[in-house]
């Protein structure tokens, strides 16, 4: 009896892996932080919706300490804080954007659209280059 077709044999019908996606993503570096990414927007959302670092940081999969940590770097990067923190107490505490963290995140998500569209023929260039993603 023949052994059936082995699918890794070079001329095997089986088709090739797509390649990986390619995607951009935007940072504002401020030495030795990064003062501003993809992550760190994100983070603002997630306090935005929730009213809570330690919930914006359980959704997005870290510890409150990490979550605190971005925080304290958001706010250290910029002129006035992007998010307050009210302490604990009966009710719990809580953290909300300011103004200021209103105003980032809007303008870092619009320049973030900007750039995907200005670089939108390009990175579709740039795909077509990309090698296969890695076999499981």
């Amino acid at each position: 009896m023949p052994s059936p077709p082995n699918p890794k044999k070079p001329g095997s019908s089986r088709l090739p892996k797509r390649p990986a996606a390619l995607r951009a993503r935007l940072r504002f570096v401020l030495e030795p932080d990064i003062a501003l990414g993809p992550g760190k927007a994100d983070m603002l959302e997630q306090i935005s919706a929730t009213g809570s670092i330690s919930a914006a940081g359980r959704i997005m999969g870290m510890s409150y300490k990490r979550a605190w940590m971005m925080v304290e770097s958001m706010n250290r990067c910029f002129r006035r804080p992007l998010v307050e923190t009210a302490k604990g107490g009966r009710r719990g505490g809580g953290a909300l954007l300011t103004p200021a963290g209103e105003e980032v995140l809007a303008r870092y998500r619009s320049m973030e659209a900007k750039a995907a569209r200005a670089i939108e023929a390009e990175l579709r260039a740039l795909q077509r280059l990309v090698a296969p993603a890695p076999k499981d």
